[in-house]
């Protein structure tokens, strides 16, 4: 143990993890739980707290993102309900929903820099999430559940109930491109030894979009059904912009043969190694860039980790 933070009684903590803020380590993830919502945290290297950001405009901070931009902006999620209109789809003309925010804040000040609301920009037929039986109960037809940097400083937006991955312009909040679900900006297909789910996607209900350059990107593929692949598994796809194609090109499975129903991530470490939190599964694992497992742990019974990540950490005197 190096340190514990205890949290108040019906609180939780997701996403912790180093990251740097001013030029300095920071210690950073949500707390929270329960109608209040929650906050982002910032420790220094002395495990003292100099930093807390919230959701802006009344917004609910959504626990699934907290990240420190290299301009020292906090790129963060929240959550709002609305009324739609899915008459088009064969949907209620008042159906309740529930829409996807991403904010840049000013860390400083709790300035909103940049919002994107999925609504303005989804259709909401591109979800696989079946609606509910009553208008009045919301339909989560988005979930967001990650914000992140592409190498060229505009944003992954990562939505669950789409089975989409959005690149989206930093400035004026447009689409570039879609990497699956209903309207995938590229043709998807399985590299050598690589195998597509049953539905022909290369991911399904899937988080955490990570940019590692030379148009490699890598997902936690949860599938999170039976029918679709019967495990999950952490893939890295190549994309092609000038053909529009997107190779699956590595697959590291779950090595319980095991489906994560919810969260997961797949870390990138220094040395290329892929480092996997099995999201609502109680294991971690690593595995070598030729896809060998190098590393495998199972949690204590009842307890899972919404991410897991390897990395440095020197505490200040």
């Amino acid at each position: 143990m190096v340190w514990f933070h205890p949290l108040p009684d019906g609180e939780v903590a997701t996403d912790f993890r180093t990251q740097t803020y001013l030029g300095q380590p920071v210690l950073t993830w949500f707390q929270g739980g329960g109608p209040a919502g929650g906050t982002d945290e910032i420790y220094n290297d002395r495990y003292q707290p100099i930093a807390t950001v919230r959701a802006a405009h009344g917004y609910m901070t959504n626990f699934h993102e907290f990240l420190i931009t290299p301009w020292n902006t906090a790129l963060i999620l929240a959550d709002t309900p609305a009324t739609a209109n899915l008459s088009s789809v064969g949907g209620p003309s008042d159906q309740q929903v529930i829409d996807g925010i991403v904010q840049e804040i000013d860390i400083k000040t709790g300035q909103v820099l940049f919002q994107w609301n999925s609504a303005d920009h989804v259709p909401y037929r591109d979800s696989h999430q079946p609606r509910p039986a009553s208008a009045t109960m919301p339909w989560d037809w988005f979930h967001i559940n990650a914000v992140h940097l592409d190498t060229d400083g505009n944003l992954l937006i990562d939505a669950r109930n789409t089975w989409t991955t959005y690149k989206v312009n930093i400035h004026t909040g447009q689409i570039i491109w879609e990497l699956g679900g209903k309207q995938s900006s590229f043709t998807l297909k399985a590299g050598p030894g690589q195998i597509m789910d049953r539905d022909g996607e290369i991911f399904a209900w899937q988080h955490d979009p990570e940019a590692i350059g030379g148009g490699e990107y890598t997902f936690f593929d949860d599938e999170f059904s039976a029918a679709l692949l019967g495990y999950s598994r952490a893939v890295t796809v190549r994309l092609d912009l000038q053909t529009r194609v997107a190779s699956l090109i590595e697959s590291d499975n779950q090595p319980e043969g095991l489906i994560a129903a919810v969260m997961g991530n797949a870390q990138t470490t220094r040395n290329g190694d892929l480092f996997v939190g099995w999201g609502s599964l109680p294991y971690i694992a690593e595995f070598s860039p030729s896809g060998k497992l190098l590393f495998n742990a199972e949690l204590p019974t009842g307890i899972s980790t919404y991410r897991a990540y390897r990395l440095p950490w020197h505490p200040g005197s």
